[in-house]
């Protein structure tokens, strides 16, 4: 695989392509780049703007870069193409370079030139739970919820799911995305338990006496799963939170800015 050599230079001139951090001396340092095309991947949200706005108004090619980027069907295949060298680089969730270098799934080394985004997620429940958490939620001189809202209000509806023999599933994006880690942040400290995950006992599944049962839901298919009850909410990057309330099937109850201030969300990862 002699082809596949994604060396410095290449990063560096995308890096420079994107943000433009470098100056112009030390970009004409960098000499040409020892591949010109390459093959970008991406997630279908809001935060892959980046790469498309210097796909759309010529970036990569100011830089001698003949770039093409392309929808992802979920993160681990993302992921696992940059590694296999079928993508050149991609936006990625901010824990995936370190988990796989550290070796949770694939491994491999996965560099991060830059952070794409800060914060971005948000966490949204179906009209349904909705309706049954308002009466828990504090409210405001003028009636309406007091925000942030707390995992506190969904407790109860929680307990009466669990006594009636219900699961009560909600999606998240990947398990090592920081949508994971925040929607069992807000649960906790709601008193809601997560669940435990066991690698070690070879239990993966992250839901180990857990109250609320978390899984893997690619983003763009978050809103129809939630629309047939499969799962009652999720926390997703936009434009998938507000997708929810655009098709007036859910309601957006707390952003990862009012749980993880300025939490490192995607970045772009390259080998």
């Amino acid at each position: 695989m002699k082809w596949f050599k994604p060396l410095k230079s290449v990063a560096l001139s995308a890096l420079i392509s994107v943000s433009g951090l470098v100056s112009m001396q030390a970009k004409a340092e960098l000499g040409y780049p020892e591949k010109e095309e390459l093959r970008f991947g991406f997630i279908k949200l809001t935060d892959m703007a980046p790469i498309a706005i210097a796909y759309e108004k010529g970036y990569f090619e100011d830089e001698g870069l003949y770039v093409t980027i392309e929808a992802q069907a979920n993160w681990k295949v993302l992921l696992d193409g940059v590694i296999d060298g079928r993508l050149d680089g991609a936006h990625m969730l901010a824990g995936q370079p370190i988990a796989a270098t550290m070796g949770y799934g694939t491994k491999a080394e996965i560099i991060t030139p830059f952070s794409m985004d800060l914060n971005g997620n948000g966490i949204t429940v179906s009209n349904e739970i909705w309706k049954q958490m308002k009466p828990n939620i504090p409210k405001r001189a003028d009636g309406k919820p007091q925000h942030p809202i707390k995992a506190d209000a969904l407790k109860p509806v929680v307990e009466k799911y669990k006594d009636d023999g219900k699961p009560f599933n909600m999606g998240m994006v990947f398990p090592v995305s920081t949508h994971n880690y925040e929607l069992r942040y807000w649960l906790a400290a709601g008193g809601i338990h997560p669940g435990y995950y066991a690698p070690h006992k070879g239990d993966t599944s992250g839901q180990i006496n857990a109250d609320a049962l978390l899984s893997v839901t690619p983003p763009p298919q978050m809103p129809a799963t939630m629309e047939a009850g499969t799962i009652y909410g999720y926390c997703v990057g936009e434009p998938w939170n507000q997708q929810a309330v655009f098709k007036n099937i859910g309601v957006p109850v707390v952003t990862d800015y009012e749980i993880w201030k300025d939490n490192p969300e995607k970045v772009f990862g390259i080998t």
